[in-house]
């Protein structure tokens, strides 16, 4: 019987005969507009892909975008299945390796996420460099062999580091960098948590990512990941957390984020 990852890889030659993207991507909250710079898109509901989420929540649209962007292919997943949504730290595993079969090298992610850091404010741009899965979860849980044993010291790409602080610094774009922190979610992390995250390092927090990151290192895809700061974390300023400002600060970052995406797109395979 076929996986879930055969029938969608299918789905997708069927849709868009030889076509073989070189980098994936997801999409986090407030970002799907970026699929709309794709040249010559073939879109494709999750719905008709096996494995795939079923889009839950605000700003995620739900589909996977074929197609090209400044040169390279590119596979562009419009929204993810978070981890508090089912319970299921292994909720993307069928989408990432789906994209590893059909060609995918390289990962690209992106996220909301909150700061705990007040030099990045709202509306400004992490390069996410290492993380911590604060949630004790893991998407490799239930898998066999040696394999399963992922290094993770290099698990975002050194090389792409550097290419997307030389197009930050190129196209004037202010861009901090640091490690993100898993958080399970829905709700929003308590002050106390977020002084506990700042003492382990953590410069942003959120509810994603990390998953993505694992699946795609355990295949042997590079990873490159950006999160926009929607909002300074619990306990460091007086406005109320809510998705809704967490969608009007995505969108405040927005040109920020596609400037980056795209110049690294351009320059892809030279580093």
């Amino acid at each position: 019987m076929s996986t879930d990852i055969e029938l969608s890889a299918n789905v997708i030659a069927e849709r868009a005969p030889g076509f073989k993207p070189a980098v994936g991507m997801v999409l986090g909250s407030g970002l799907g507009p970026f699929a709309e710079t794709i040249q010559d898109p073939i879109a494709i509901s999750y719905a008709d892909l096996p494995g795939f989420p079923k889009p839950g929540v605000a700003g995620h649209a739900g589909q996977l975008v074929l197609g090209a962007v400044g040169g390279t292919a590119v596979a562009v997943m419009q929204g993810r299945e978070h981890f508090y949504e089912t319970g299921k730290a292994d909720a993307m595993k069928t989408p990432v390796r789906t994209l590893h079969d059909i060609g995918c090298e390289t990962l690209v992610v992106t996220n909301a996420a909150g700061s705990t850091v007040e030099a990045a404010g709202p509306g400004s741009v992490m390069m996410i460099t290492d993380h911590i899965a604060f949630t004790g979860q893991s998407p490799l849980f239930g898998e066999e062999g040696n394999d399963r044993f992922v290094d993770l010291s290099q698990a975002y790409d050194p090389a792409h580091q550097t290419a997307l602080r030389d197009i930050a610094k190129a196209n004037e774009v202010s861009m901090a960098e640091g490690t993100y922190m898993w958080f399970c979610g829905p709700h929003f992390e308590t002050p106390a948590e977020i002084r506990m995250s700042q003492i382990m390092g953590a410069s942003a927090v959120g509810m994603s990512t990390v998953p993505e990151v694992i699946l795609a290192r355990h295949v042997g895809m590079r990873v490159a990941a950006l999160s926009i700061i929607t909002n300074l974390a619990a306990g460091m300023s007086d406005v109320k957390l809510s998705h809704e400002q967490t969608m009007t600060m995505a969108a405040k970052a927005a040109n920020d984020v596609q400037v980056l995406l795209t110049g690294f797109l351009e320059n892809y395979g030279n580093g």
